[in-house]
């Protein structure tokens, strides 16, 4: 047991390590939402090498603010950015600076902003017939004079040049192997560590339990979340719930008397990163704020793809440690029914859309003859409309593409899921509420000096085309129009498949994204339109949005489709009373 936690421990860091050379080598955080594009990413961030200009970009700007707010040198500001990550990191970090620090701090000493450092390095690069992308305004002399004028300064060492020839970072022969088992968590959407195979683990990150109930037997093929109790869990606990064992009173095994006929189902997410929670915190990039307490999760979060499912809308389940709060509906449903207890499965992906889903749901995990029904929420909101191409339009998924993949998802779900189980369409959100309520304000990066907003990060990533979404985030409002006009057609063809289509293991439902009414309750609340809205990408619903959507999905399915949430158990004290906790999560 011991060798096995060491050795998972090692690939962890191991993990981190690489996660944190694509960050500042090639490095948006955020994945890149693709709307068609139905490859799966084969790593953690997509090695574009537009990706890597945003990395750098953001990595100088931070080092530089440092330097600004703590009144130290260039050099010391790089030192304390390692310091401030965790220790098992740190080496990594500093082997880093010592490739790049000098050039930086060259550069920064000479008035030189993040852009033409960047640009100078080679990091950013000008495509031919291409506009030269930046996040600040330009130097007064111009970009392109300030970038020459940069290289001339700089004097490249063999050592800059050598690391920065591989065009990947898994070209390095010590990472090959890693490379390859990141690629397997990613591309599957499976749990890395699962003994036994039956796509539940004891593990959290890396695919484990904050995406799926937690495994309470990682040996045994048999036991899971989600299953109907074996010989109703007399002497183990089959499925996970924490009820289990015999009633010395009358010698009726507890599960029996507590959950047997209690309308036991789980909840399923199909979704995109919005769903799986995409967050970056913010306190990474304001130096004001900018500690090694700052960075203590960032382990946790490079393992977990920059979501975080266990503070999710649908699958939360742990109690926020980004802000706000978490409400879910799995804890609603868990809280109504405590036989419920674990079954929760978070099948999401950063840039999922309706076609990428198709391959994304055959990681489901749900045996139709054994398993209890479960309601499955299809919630693709923004990345069918959404790429960072410049013809954005004619990128997006049509109408037609959209019917054809929704109905082959739902034939898929009918050959897995068990009778009696539920499926809710969401409708896609009307973006136009992001550059609405953002645009003019300072992103994190810029509220040090008043320098960055929104608007600008927009356009930089516009510019280089790997905005999350180039029809909302852009100055153009006619784009914006009718990006949301797509994304209401895309809506209605959802609606008509609740409407039209009828399947042997599922009724089928449609509820449209409640952008409009999670904005207004949060507005009686006392709260602003843009508190709705993840700070660094400036893209994603943040922590406050995604707890007060479960209540409008919840009232919703309570005052309309009542039997898609089953019964409420009379016996939730006394499971309380007997089994605490239920084991935890």
């Amino acid at each position: 047991m011991k060798e096995e936690k060491a050795s998972r421990q090692t690939f962890l860091n191991l993990f981190c390590i690489l996660g944190l050379l694509l960050l500042l080598k090639t490095a948006s955080c955020s994945p890149l939402p693709r709307g068609k594009d139905p490859r799966a990413p084969s790593l953690p961030f997509g090695l574009y090498k537009g990706h890597t200009c945003v990395g750098c970009v953001l990595v100088v700007s931070v080092i530089e603010q440092l330097a600004q707010w703590h009144n130290s040198t260039v050099k010391a500001a790089v030192e304390r950015l390692c310091d401030y990550i965790p220790e098992k990191l740190q080496g990594f970090c500093y082997v880093l600076a010592e490739l790049y620090g000098p050039h930086i701090a060259e550069l920064i000493d000479k008035e030189m902003n993040a852009d033409v450092v960047c640009h100078s390095l080679r990091l950013c690069k000008q495509d031919p017939g291409q506009p030269l992308c930046h996040l600040y305004s330009p130097p007064k002399v111009g970009l392109s004079v300030a970038i020459r004028k940069a290289k001339r300064i700089m004097k490249t060492s063999k050592d800059l040049k050598s690391f920065m020839g591989f065009s990947s970072v898994c070209a390095f022969p010590l990472l090959a192997n890693l490379c390859e088992k990141i690629k397997f968590v990613l591309r599957n959407k499976l749990p890395f560590e699962d003994f036994d195979g039956d796509k539940f683990s004891t593990f959290p990150t890396l695919r484990g339990y904050h995406w799926r109930g937690r495994d309470c037997n990682d040996k045994n093929t048999t036991v899971y979340p989600g299953r109907r109790p074996d010989n109703w869990d007399a002497k183990s606990d089959s499925n996970c719930n924490g009820i289990w064992g015999v009633d010395p009173k009358d010698g009726i095994p507890y599960e029996e008397k507590f959950c047997k006929g209690a309308d036991s189902r789980g909840v399923v997410l199909l979704g995109d990163s919005a769903g799986a929670h995409f967050h970056i915190p913010p306190e990474w990039m304001t130096v004001t704020q900018m500690s090694a307490k700052s960075f203590a999760n960032l382990p946790m979060a490079f393992s977990d793809e920059f979501d975080w499912p266990q503070f999710s809308e649908i699958t939360g389940f742990l109690n926020s440690t980004i802000g706000g709060w978490t409400d879910s509906l799995y804890l609603r449903l868990r809280k109504r029914n405590r036989c419920n207890h674990r079954d929760l499965q978070n099948i999401s992906q950063n840039g999922g859309s309706s076609g990428n889903l198709l391959s994304l749901i055959k990681s489901l995990a749900r045996n139709q003859l054994l398993d209890n029904p479960a309601i499955v929420i299809y919630a693709t909101i923004g990345n069918d409309v959404c790429n960072g191409e410049r013809d954005t339009l004619a990128h997006m998924t049509t109408p037609k593409e959209m019917l054809s993949n929704v109905v082959q998802t739902l034939r898929y779900l009918d050959s897995r899921l068990p009778n009696g189980s539920h499926v809710i369409l969401t409708g896609l959100v009307d973006g136009r509420f992001l550059w609405d309520n953002l645009h003019d304000r300072y992103h994190p990066l810029g509220q040090l000096n008043k320098d960055v907003t929104y608007s600008q990060v927009y356009s930089f990533l516009d510019c280089l085309q790997v905005s999350p979404c180039s029809g909302w985030l852009t100055p153009n409002e006619t784009l914006r129009n009718l990006t949301s006009e797509r994304a209401l057609q895309l809506s209605n063809v959802l609606k008509e498949i609740a409407r039209s289509e009828k399947f042997a293991n599922f009724d089928i439902f449609y509820m449209d994204f409640p952008l409009r009414q999670t904005a207004e309750e949060w507005r009686k609340m006392g709260g602003e339109p843009w508190q709705l809205i993840e700070p660094v990408d400036g893209f994603h619903p943040s922590q406050i949005a995604a707890a007060l959507g479960t209540g409008i999905t919840w009232q919703k399915a309570l005052h309309e489709w009542p039997q898609v949430l089953g019964k409420e158990n009379p016996f939730n004290d006394q499971i309380e009373a007997i089994f605490k906790d239920q084991g935890g999560h």
